[in-house]
C-alpha cells in the first residue's frame, strides 16, 4: 500500500486514498460484515443462562450468581446500530517516526479507515482526543462527512513536549462520558505514566474494547548509529549516547522487551485484544492480521 507523504493532511485526499486501498481489500475479506472486527456479542441484555465452558467471564452476572449459587451469564441481542468511539492519544511521543511515516499519521489513517468502514453501515463514530490532556470531544455522528471532520481535527495541531502522557485521564474520561454501550478503539503508543491498566479494565467491562498500539521499530531495538542525541519526546530531556556500545544496545533491547511483556500482561488482565501497528507496516496487512486473530478466537470459543 503506497502512502502519501507524511505532510499530506488534506482530509479528502487521505480518505479517498484509503477507500481505494485499505477499504477495498477489507471489503473482500469481511464480505460486508464489519462485525468480524468485534467479538460478536450484542449490546442489549436479553436473558440470563447458566455459565458454560468457554463463555466470556466478563458476561457473568455476579448478582444472579450470588443469589442462585450457580454461575450465570448475561445473554445479549445484537444491536444493528453501534456507536464506535476512538480514544486518540495524540501526545508528543506519537509524533515520532524513524522512517517516512510518523505514528500520528498512522493513527489518522487507522481511524479514518475504520470510521469509514463503520459509517458505511449506518453507524455513528465519535472521538475523544488527548494531546497535553483531554482537550476535545467529537460527538458521534454518521456519514462520510463525519470521517472527514475527524481527519481535520486530528490534523489541527501537535502536542507540545513538557508533560508526560497520563493515559489514565483519557480512559477515565471515556468511562464517564460513554453511557451507551459502544465499541471503543484506544489508539496510543502506551508510552507515559503508569496507572492506566485499572481504568482500561473498567472501560472494557462496559464496552467492546480494542487497544491499537502504535510503535516504531527503533523503539524496540537500536542499530549502531554512532554517537547520537536521544530526546524524550514527552519531557524534552536529551541524552548523548554512543550506540556503537554493544552493551548499551543490549540493555536498551532488554528494557524494551520488559516493556513489551508488561504491556501484554496489562492487556490480558483487562481482557482486551491488542492490534499492533508499526510505522514500517502496511495498514491493510495489519488489519487483516487482526481480523484473522479475532476470527480464530471466535471459532475457538464457539
Amino acid at each position: 500500500m503506497s502512502r502519501s507523504p507524511a505532510a499530506d493532511r488534506d482530509p479528502e485526499r487521505v480518505l479517498r486514498r484509503l477507500e481505494w486501498t485499505v477499504l477495498r481489500r477489507l471489503d473482500g475479506l469481511l464480505q460486508g460484515d464489519y462485525r468480524t472486527l468485534l467479538r460478536g456479542h450484542g449490546l442489549d441484555l436479553a436473558d440470563l443462562r447458566e455459565y458454560q465452558l468457554n463463555d466470556d467471564v466478563r458476561h457473568i452476572d455476579w448478582n444472579a450468581t450470588a443469589r442462585l449459587q450457580t454461575p450465570y451469564v448475561r445473554v445479549f441481542n445484537e444491536d444493528r446500530q453501534i456507536d464506535f468511539w476512538f480514544l486518540l492519544d495524540l501526545s508528543a511521543s506519537v509524533e515520532f517516526g524513524s522512517g517516512g511515516v510518523r505514528k500520528s499519521a498512522l493513527a489518522a489513517e487507522l481511524t479514518a479507515a475504520l470510521a469509514r468502514l463503520m459509517t458505511r453501515n449506518g453507524n455513528r463514530v465519535g472521538a475523544i482526543l488527548y494531546r497535553n490532556g483531554v482537550d476535545e470531544v467529537v460527538p458521534a455522528r454518521a456519514g462520510r462527512r463525519q470521517v472527514l471532520h475527524l481527519l481535520a481535527r486530528l490534523a489541527r495541531d501537535e502536542a507540545q513536549a513538557g508533560r508526560e502522557t497520563a493515559l489514565a485521564e483519557l480512559l477515565e474520561a471515556a468511562h464517564r462520558m460513554l453511557r451507551r454501550r459502544s465499541a471503543v478503539f484506544i489508539v496510543s503508543d502506551f508510552i507515559g505514566l503508569p496507572g492506566w491498566d485499572k481504568p482500561l479494565g473498567l472501560l472494557a467491562r462496559r464496552h467492546e474494547t480494542v487497544a491499537v498500539r502504535l510503535l516504531d521499530p527503533l523503539e524496540l531495538e537500536l542499530p549502531d548509529l554512532g554517537l547520537v542525541v536521544m530526546q524524550d519526546a514527552e519531557t524534552g530531556e536529551q541524552l548523548f549516547v554512543d550506540t556503537r556500545d554493544a552493551g548499551f544496545r543490549g540493555r536498551f533491547a532488554q528494557a524494551a522487551a520488559a516493556h513489551e511483556q508488561a504491556l501484554r500482561e496489562s492487556f490480558a488482565a483487562a481482557g482486551v485484544d491488542c492490534l499492533e501497528l508499526a510505522t514500517d507496516e502496511r495498514l491493510d496487512e495489519a488489519l487483516l492480521r487482526f481480523v484473522r486473530l479475532r476470527s480464530r478466537r471466535g471459532r475457538a470459543a464457539a
